[in-house]
């Protein structure tokens, strides 16, 4: 039986690493952490816990082949989603941004939710516990 602790990371494809590397920054606020040499380009991201050591992290990884999303928001597509502290400022901050979002504050899951593209169209979904 495997035990889990919790998500350690997720790792996204991106294009333009200094185009992701400021959308994720600019836009969405995240600290970057240190990165280990890898062979690969990328940035890491600290989610939560600003160390980036006991928390979550997201990988940008350069990726220069054809595996990347060409359409707009679905749902029912691979995405990730991180939890705000505040929906209402999500929306106003996305809005100063001039980030095209769909907001769903009645989602079925039963908490309230905002799905966006990044440069890459990788779906990212931001959820509250309420609106």
């Amino acid at each position: 039986m495997i035990k889990y602790e919790r998500l350690h990371h997720v790792s996204l494809a991106v294009t333009e690493l200094p185009r992701a590397k400021a959308f994720y920054v600019d836009v969405l606020c995240l600290q970057e952490i240190p990165r280990p040499p890898l062979a690969s380009q990328g940035v890491w991201f600290a989610v939560g816990d600003e160390t980036g050591v006991d928390g979550q992290q997201l990988h940008l990884l350069l990726h220069n082949g054809e595996t990347l999303r060409q359409g707009g928001i679905d749902t029912a597509d691979g995405h990730f989603a991180l939890r705000v502290q505040s929906y209402k400022e999500t929306i106003e901050w996305l809005d100063r941004c001039g980030v095209s979002y769909e907001a769903r504050p009645n989602a079925r899951t039963g908490f309230p939710q905002i799905y966006l593209l990044d440069p890459d169209n990788n779906i990212i979904e931001l959820n509250a516990k309420h609106v």
